[in-house]
């Protein structure tokens, strides 16, 4: 049964908002930018954040009209990302096909998700100025997260809440960003602030989430220990070398060199789950998500705020086991 059946009438018409944002049903053949973005965009995730917004919207009783904009422009902030950071990772598969700069190149992954961003804020700015106002300072704050992310390669030194900050700066700022939107929209002044801390704290159980899956392997559109391989340290590498000096000092030494085996790279991700790192990684994600809960306050208890709680424990948890939002 599909837990959140009631909300596919709404993700239906975010869909048909993005195809028509998107050059509609028939695109111009030679416009590669929408092609490209179609690509990445159409009929893939789960529709996470526009799905937030939504319930954020009912539990304020927000008309469902006034929050098809914002919802849209989430998730196409958040497609926008995905370009850019394969484009950095240099990823070859995203949600289970090639991504954009495998199939054309990095410089149209770079402007097509620029096409995005620019239609999400520029929609926004036309709705509602706060809200585009609110979405530049979020975009601002997911760009220095990224750079964060990418100094800290390599760092085995790296602390559980410098991984947070990076994880709240990336996903959690745009998962508190549906919230104060819909919060604004609907002119509750308290649910901004409760409903982004929510949306932050869910930002950061969901990194947690995309660690897991990745030395787990669950996620079917990225090879397992994609961060080892790219000497990113996620939260389950974090916590295994903090438990094991040995296995950092392995990790370490592997990470200088200039390429990684994928010999080499199993035996270490293997090193990482004997270590039990993976059982305190998902204990310290449902540890976030408790207190996204909390962040709610009497929110919570309304009849609409329980499918927030629902979407977090449901949403997150689902993706730490199966994959990508």
């Amino acid at each position: 049964m599909d837990t959140f059946a009631a909300f596919k009438p709404f993700l239906t018409q975010v869909e048909t908002e993005i195809v028509a944002q998107l050059g509609g049903e028939t695109p111009k053949p030679e416009d590669t930018l929408v092609a490209a973005a179609r690509h990445l965009c159409l009929k893939a995730g789960k529709r996470a954040r526009p799905m937030l917004v939504k319930i954020f919207g009912d539990t304020l009783g927000v008309p469902e009209h006034k929050l098809l904009v914002p919802a849209v422009a989430a998730e196409l902030i958040h497609a926008s990302s995905l370009l850019h950071d394969d484009v950095v990772d240099n990823g070859m598969f995203r949600r289970g096909k090639p991504t954009v700069n495998a199939r054309w190149g990095n410089i149209v992954a770079v402007m097509s998700g620029d096409l995005l961003l620019s239609g999400a804020l520029l929609e926004l700015s036309k709705f509602d100025g706060r809200l585009a106002q609110a979405a530049l300072s979020v975009v601002a704050e997911m760009t220095r997260a990224a750079i964060d992310e990418v100094q800290a390669r390599g760092n085995l030194e790296l602390t559980l809440d410098g991984l947070k900050a990076i994880g709240e700066g990336k996903t959690g700022s745009l998962f508190g960003f549906c919230g104060v939107a819909a919060a604004l929209v609907g002119g509750d002044e308290e649910a901004v602030r409760r409903f982004d801390a929510f949306g932050r704290r869910i930002g950061v159980a969901f990194q947690m989430a995309d660690d897991i899956r990745d030395i787990s392997g669950t996620d079917e559109g990225k090879p397992q220990y994609a961060d080892l391989q790219s000497r990113t340290p996620n939260l389950p590498v974090i916590l295994a070398v903090q438990r094991d000096p040995r296995l950092k000092k392995r990790i370490a030494e592997a990470w200088g060199w200039t390429a990684l085996t994928q010999d080499k790279v199993k035996e270490l991700g293997t090193a990482v789950l004997v270590t039990g790192a993976l059982d305190d990684a998902t204990a310290l994600m449902n540890q976030e998500i408790d207190a996204a809960v909390d962040a709610l306050g009497a929110y919570a208890q309304r009849e609409s705020g329980a499918n927030l709680v629902m979407w977090a424990r449901t949403i997150a948890r689902g993706i730490a086991l199966k994959g990508a939002a």
